[in-house]
């Protein structure tokens, strides 16, 4: 695998994790739109970590959920009913 797609997976999942701890904090202090959207930046950040160690990048969120389900849910890699329906 190349250095640089594990350094961008490990630096998108650090981000991703800032994301939440910030939507954590948000959340604690009432902010309940905030905290809403960076849980949602947290998971596309994460989801991002992910794809691009099979060489997908996408900075559109629609290509990136799109890819993920493709490559994750449908191929039952991970179980749908984690989802929303």
């Amino acid at each position: 695998m190349s250095d640089n797609r594990l350094d961008y997976s490990k630096y998108r999942y650090e981000k991703a994790k800032e994301d939440l701890e910030t939507a954590r904090k948000n959340f604690q202090d009432g902010f309940y739109a905030a905290a809403n959207n960076r849980a949602y930046y947290s998971v596309f950040h994460a989801i991002r970590s992910i794809l691009i160690l099979d060489w997908f990048d996408s900075k559109k969120h629609s290509g990136v959920i799109s890819r993920f389900r493709e490559a994750y849910i449908k191929t039952g890699i991970l179980p749908d009913k984690c989802l929303m329906q």
